[in-house]
């Protein structure tokens, strides 16, 4: 019971609380400032606290944070199939007739600005692939689970946190999330996946600041 109080704990505190407050955020401008206040007050303490706790009790199987030729290939996978199942889901409401929720992102005015946000960007992908994947997955047998069910814990866990997106963006959480974790049991890899994720957050900035 204790492990589920902590991954609930983590997950209510570092993500839940986030996700609430940005459905009824409003935009602002990009701050450089705030972005390196987020890196040194949020993102790597939380990273730092989750792995410390899904590596107290275990030591990481198969050399999963060991840099290797595995993370080049998941990564290699894993960036253009998050890419085609974002512009998928961006424009399959068109198909029903429905609009999507548009989600207005703050973009930086300057150099710097796009270098932390960058740095934001993969900083944060590998905060949430450390939870959602390292540690959901990693500790499945302290949580009693099987790979399907604790892939599917995974999946719902982060597909809620992307709900302030509406419908369609919660469904590409679903398929995102899913060869996410997919490929984190199929590799071992968390830098592949988590460069990937990162990558993929920046294309959406740089697409965005180039349409609008």
């Amino acid at each position: 019971m204790g492990i589920y109080i902590e991954a609930i704990s983590l997950y209510i505190l570092l993500f839940l609380s986030g996700s609430i407050t940005q459905i009824s955020g409003t935009a602002a401008d990009f701050s450089a400032a705030a972005g390196i206040i987020k890196i040194l007050l949020y993102i790597v303490p939380s990273l730092a606290l989750i792995l410390y706790l899904a590596l107290k009790t275990q030591k990481p199987e198969n050399g999963i944070l060991k840099p290797g030729k595995k993370d080049l290939l998941s990564g290699l996978i894993t960036f253009p199939c998050l890419v085609i199942t974002g512009f998928i889901m961006a424009f399959l409401p068109s198909f029903f007739n429905k609009t999507a929720i548009q989600i207005t992102l703050v973009v930086p005015s300057s150099v710097m600005g796009w270098v932390i946000l960058c740095l934001v960007s993969v900083l944060s992908a590998y905060l949430e692939e450390s939870y959602f994947r390292f540690y959901i997955l990693s500790k499945r047998k302290e949580f009693n689970l099987s790979k399907t069910s604790a892939l599917t814990l995974s999946v719902l866990l982060f597909s809620i946190c992307h709900i302030y997106m509406g419908p369609w963006g919660f469904f590409n959480a679903v398929i995102s999330g899913t060869f996410l974790g997919f490929m984190f049991l199929r590799y071992n890899s968390l830098h592949g996946i988590a460069i990937a994720h990162g990558l993929y957050n920046i294309a959406v900035y740089v697409i965005y600041a180039l349409v609008n």
